[in-house]
């Protein structure tokens, strides 16, 4: 396994990591005995950062992930996260703390490593999202002050929403990681997208984490599974998906990753899978790679594909005529 720095936390983490949420579901609708041997597993195979969040199976990811580190009693990193309500600024504070407090319970843990804030990040405030100015002086703040108090190590985000606010946020370097959505169907975090492509534009926003020393965690490196190119779901898997900054529905991504199958026809690749995974790491940027689990089998795969290191230039430079094309559809 390669280790990467996250950003100024300093941690070094595996370049992939365990992705404890709904979409694989492993680690929410696997039996205790599942469960415990990907654990285990991941850690043989030197995966070192396990992400969970409160909203992941309303609270089962954390319980779930809980009982296996009571059991294993591992060494690794654990990364959780809070989402606040439509609240008055004044008492954004509160609620990270509250949050904190549930997930701390839920997984038999008394810190976790990192905590983020789940909340889309826009310029002013609109129900879900939180705005820079709600980061800036009443989030951040918090997480400082959690910190502190020795129940947290280090705070992000994850950084959905509008890509300005995204940028204002990273560029004051408030946090210390991001969450990034990154892959095949949407390289704009990294690339500069053709004119036409159909994604939302998150203006080479690795750039920005870049300069600030931002440490970035990818998000939805398979498109929530559409780059497997085919529309079928592991029975462990959540049965239906909504993209994130991509296609407005999980059809039409498994349709445009097919455009993207020379890439292994050509032999750059064995598989989209392999792909999209490798095409992750191929930004310096780049600290972990998220992936949900619905198998051994899943993880297994993509440990041996992240064993491979990044993508080539050449493929690199196929896949920038694919997107081309893709553009035009």
């Amino acid at each position: 396994m390669d280790y990467r720095t996250l950003g100024r936390t300093g941690l070094r983490v595996g370049a992939l990591g365990f992705g404890c949420g709904n979409v694989g579901g492993l680690l929410i609708r696997g039996t205790p005995a599942e469960r415990e041997r990907a654990v285990a597993r991941a850690l043989e195979l030197g995966l070192n950062y396990f992400d969970t969040a409160p909203l992941y199976g309303d609270g089962q990811s954390e319980t779930n992930l809980g009982q296996v580190l009571r059991t294993l009693k591992p060494q690794l990193y654990v990364g959780t996260k809070f989402r606040v309500p439509d609240v008055p600024a004044a008492d954004l504070p509160a609620a990270v703390v509250s949050s904190l407090e549930a997930s701390l319970r839920r997984l038999g843990l008394e810190r976790v490593d990192l905590l983020q804030c789940h909340n889309l990040v826009t310029r002013e405030r609109n129900g879900r999202s939180v705005a820079v100015k709600d980061m800036r002086d009443a989030i951040v703040p918090a997480l400082v002050r959690l910190v502190e108090q020795g129940k947290i190590s280090f705070y992000g985000m994850t950084a959905l929403g509008e890509t300005g606010a995204l940028h204002d946020v990273l560029d004051s370097a408030m946090v210390q990681t991001a969450q990034v959505c990154f892959n095949l169907l949407n390289p704009s975090a990294a690339r500069a997208l053709p004119p036409g492509f159909p994604a939302h534009d998150f203006g080479k926003l690795l750039d920005h984490a870049a300069k600030s020393r931002v440490g970035v965690i990818v998000i939805r490196v398979l498109a929530a599974g559409a780059l497997s190119g085919t529309e079928a779901r592991h029975p462990i898997a959540v049965p239906t998906v909504d993209p994130i900054g991509s296609a407005p529905d999980y059809a039409v991504d498994v349709r445009r990753a097919r455009l993207l199958e020379p890439l292994v026809k050509e032999g750059h690749a064995a598989s989209l899978v392999e792909a999209s995974l490798r095409f992750a790491l191929t930004s310096p940027a780049v600290s972990t790679v998220l992936l949900g689990y619905s198998s051994l089998e899943h993880l297994e795969y993509a440990a041996a594909a992240v064993a491979k290191g990044p993508l080539s230039d050449a493929a690199l430079t196929r896949l920038s005529q694919l997107w081309a094309q893709l553009a035009q559809q």
